[in-house]
């Protein structure tokens, strides 16, 4: 049985992660719609009592959702229990602009950031242009905040390498350099394969890169929407994992089981690798998330 951090008088995720045991945390996106708005506070009420590390809010393209994760980010840290933290990209703002969602950060409390440099708006695969006045990388972002006030800033990792990255050496060497700029942790890209993490770690501590980096998970209940998103982020789905599902057919029930079973195995194995913990993409819903987080044996840690 795993055991877990809880997040008790921590207020960094840094902290936390440095305090021995396994980290668990949900990332959900900020609503657009009233129903949105129900989904999101359904799934965190429901979420809360498993005790997760933190939890994560993340950030539209260009901004496009940046007051509604101000809000959001700062209604969990106001009415709930858990730990927040807001995530914050480069694309579509000024430097000037970064300032001021950075203060808004502060101002609400918020002590955790996960930096990005971003996708571009297009999508993956077209040209990411830089915004006049603007950031062009992550590095950059990360002493920006740290700069500007106590926080504890995160960055993303890629188990596949980044899609622009030339190789996999350079984007581990991207990747220190984050962590040189300030970074503390890292959380991945989506990924299917525990060899593609195992991997990518190994890479970064030979360019000395030693900040813990939690793996991103998503539970598989849905195949269309997870190879769509494989295929959004670059990363590969796994024929093994594909033909599994293939092999249930289209019946709901089955393929939600199995998808529970698949991320099960999954999370499991990462731990095993020697992963300080785990990070689920919840797409605002938490009965998966919970689902898998009872078969890893952590129920008995509420």
């Amino acid at each position: 049985m795993a055991s877990a951090n809880r997040p008790g008088s921590a207020s960094t995720i840094s902290e936390l992660l440095s305090s021995g045991g396994h980290s668990f945390s949900f990332e959900f996106f900020p609503p657009k719609t009233d129903e949105g708005e129900r989904q999101l506070w359904q799934a965190i009420r429901e979420l809360e009592p498993l005790q997760p590390s933190f939890v994560s809010v993340t950030y539209g393209a260009g901004g496009s959702t940046r007051d509604r994760t101000v809000r959001a980010t700062r209604r969990i840290l106001e009415e709930t229990t858990l730990l927040p933290m807001a995530h914050l990209t480069c694309v579509g703002a000024t430097v000037a602009e970064l300032r001021a969602v950075i203060g808004s950060y502060a101002d609400a409390g918020l002590r955790n950031v996960l930096a990005l440099r971003g996708d571009p708006p297009t999508g993956i695969g077209s040209e990411w242009v830089q915004t006049p006045g603007g950031l062009a990388h992550a590095d950059e972002l990360v002493e920006l905040v740290k700069s500007l006030g106590d926080f504890s800033v995160g960055v993303a990792a890629f188990p596949e390498k980044h899609p622009e990255s030339g190789s996999l050496d350079d984007d581990a060497r991207v990747l220190a350099a984050k962590q040189a700029a300030g970074a503390e942790f890292a959380v991945t890209q989506l990924f299917f394969r525990v060899e593609d993490y195992v991997a990518l770690v190994d890479r970064a501590r030979a360019v000395g890169c030693t900040i813990p980096i939690l793996p991103g998970i998503m539970p598989l209940t849905n195949i269309n929407q997870i190879e769509r998103f494989s295929v959004l982020s670059g990363t590969a789905f796994p024929d093994d994992l594909a033909a599994r599902f293939r092999a249930v057919g289209d019946d709901p029930v089955a393929v939600h089981a199995l998808g529970i079973e698949a991320a099960s195995e999954f999370g499991q194995a990462l731990l095993d690798a020697g992963s300080p913990g785990l990070h689920f993409y919840t797409l605002n819903r938490s009965t998966s998330s919970r689902e898998i987080y009872t078969n890893l044996g952590l129920s008995s840690l509420v």
